[in-house]
């Protein structure tokens, strides 16, 4: 593994030289970048030139500017980045900081959600195969994967963000019936094609559902949700035990009550842990919010090891999935507290320009709403692209998979559905899936580009765009130096993670 790892680093290497030499000498042939200073009537024409020639290097040759620019970057290696100056004379490297913080906390979002969703959407077609379910999500897929980023961007605008914050501001007469109705409706017909069943179950889970809706939204509208929310113990127990079994169900399922204990006891005590941090996180720091989820972590382990007995494994990670969701809930709970005080400082919360508010002053958990809202849009955007690609790899994989012989023989076997499909089927599914999540998060990188500048974000996608056409290739360089280097570390874990997915394969 370990001759493996470097001839790849290797010849990694030399692929990345090769296509930076070739990015830097297109860059720097794609224009002139002194013509709007020819074109200037400034009476220091002649200085400002003379300064943006120095800070470009355009008075070397090409070949010494890009040995300059190779030789800051190998500079890297004992910590010391020199990539540069733009024709402005700021640092690359700070530049790149700002840019890549910015697009880094949009793309990993937008592919861990992808991913998730994803996955659990391709397993469901996969099962389901040629049902109703499977016919609607694939012309579902395919629409979001079809869509223009710049199109679909706008309708968010329209309607997530600009209509939104219109109702929020004037929300009477509030949720009209003909609305309830018809949400009603979309929910229970969606609902009962997920849970399928025979016709009876079927109706009954419809009917259920749209009875749910036209008095849940009523009894939201009444209490001025949108403006004041707020999250009863009641509701925050009820969603901790909901996660215990649900996880229990998929894991070890419920005849196993050791592992469906731990994760029970895992939900009381998240609700105990919520009043009994109450105070610790009216106004906190991240580093408060990691100590409590190492914690959080830690006892989610120690309940299962204790109380699962032989099924310890599995109540293990039934009680970390369940703390994971109680801490969740926990700053949701939070977030609906200051909700309130947010609205009063911004007045239309769902922004579309730009990655936060300029000079913000609230709580933490005010500045943290201030970047999930500006962070909502584009994120939405990105998944719906990249939705599509998981949905369809997991459904042709798990459908592949399904007709291979050790699975007729699992069923033979006397093991039930669930171990057949998670156990069996799915794991054995992920190699395809891990390839696209490689190539997926340096694809994303390039792809926000659009996406930044649809909704005015100053990171990495701004940074190449701005680059290209000012013909600078200092900005246009450290793009491509983060998203090869993505691409190139992603490819090599997806390489390793073949051999643990699959022990038949090995290096």
């Amino acid at each position: 593994m370990l001759k493996f790892i470097l001839r790849r680093f290797g010849s990694s290497f030399l692929v990345l030289l090769g296509a930076s030499l070739l990015l830097f000498v297109l860059t720097i042939n794609s224009g002139d970048p002194l013509a709007d200073l020819r074109e200037s009537n400034a009476d220091n024409r002649e200085f400002l030139m003379e300064q943006r020639i120095n800070f470009m290097g355009l008075d070397q040759p090409w070949y010494a500017r890009y040995w300059d620019w190779l030789t800051g970057v190998g500079q890297c290696f004992v910590g010391q980045c020199d990539l540069g100056t733009n024709r402005s004379g700021q640092e690359v490297i700070d530049l790149l900081g700002l840019a890549a913080a910015s697009t880094l906390r949009l793309v990993v979002l937008a592919t861990v959600i992808a991913m998730v969703f994803g996955v659990l959407i391709g397993i469901l077609t996969a099962i389901r195969q040629y049902s109703g379910i499977d016919y609607a999500v694939t012309f579902l897929t395919f629409l979001f994967f079809s869509l223009p980023v710049f199109w679909a961007a706008v309708l968010l605008k329209e309607y997530l963000a600009i209509g939104f914050n219109d109702w929020l501001a004037s929300p009477d007469p509030g949720f009209t019936w003909p609305t309830i109705i018809a949400v009603g409706l979309i929910l229970g017909l969606s609902l009962q094609a997920v849970l399928a069943g025979g016709p009876r179950r079927r109706i009954f889970t419809f009917l259920g559902t749209v009875a749910f809706t036209c008095v849940a939204l009523p009894y939201l509208d009444w209490l001025n949700f949108a403006r004041y929310p707020q999250m009863p113990p009641v509701v925050l127990l009820l969603v901790g035990v909901a996660a215990a079994v649900g996880a229990t169900v998929l894991g070890a399922g419920l005849q196993n009550r050791r592992v469906l204990y731990s994760g029970l006891v895992t939900a009381g005590l998240g609700l105990v842990a919520y009043y009994a941090t109450y105070n610790l996180l009216w106004d906190p720091n991240w580093l408060i919010i990691f100590v409590l989820a190492v914690v959080a972590i830690g006892l989610a382990v120690l309940i299962g090891r204790l109380m699962g007995g032989y099924s310890k494994g599995a109540a293990t990670i039934v009680s970390v999935f369940t703390a994971v969701v109680m801490g969740g809930l926990t700053i949701v709970g939070h977030l609906f507290r200051s909700w309130p005080g947010y609205l009063d400082i911004v007045g239309r919360p769902i922004a579309t320009i730009g990655s936060q508010t300029p000079n913000f002053t609230g709580t933490f958990w005010e500045d943290f709403l201030d970047k999930g809202t500006q962070l909502l849009l584009p994120t939405i955007v990105l998944t719906l692209i990249s939705l599509a690609s998981y949905s369809r790899y997991t459904r042709a994989s798990m459908l592949e998979v399904s007709q291979q012989d050790y699975i007729r023989t699992a069923r033979a076997k006397g093991l039930n559905e669930r171990q057949v499909i998670l156990k069996h089927a799915f794991r054995n599914s992920l190699i395809p899936i891990t390839t696209i999540m490689a190539f997926d998060f340096a694809g994303l990188i390039g792809g926000a580009v659009i996406t930044e500048q649809v909704f005015g974000w100053q990171g990495m996608g701004n940074l190449f765009r701005v680059g290209l056409e000012q013909v600078d290739p200092a900005p246009v360089m450290a793009f491509f130096l983060v998203t090869g280097t993505a691409a190139v570390l992603f490819n090599l874990l997806a390489d390793i993670l073949y051999a643990v997915l699959d022990p038949r394969i090995r290096v």
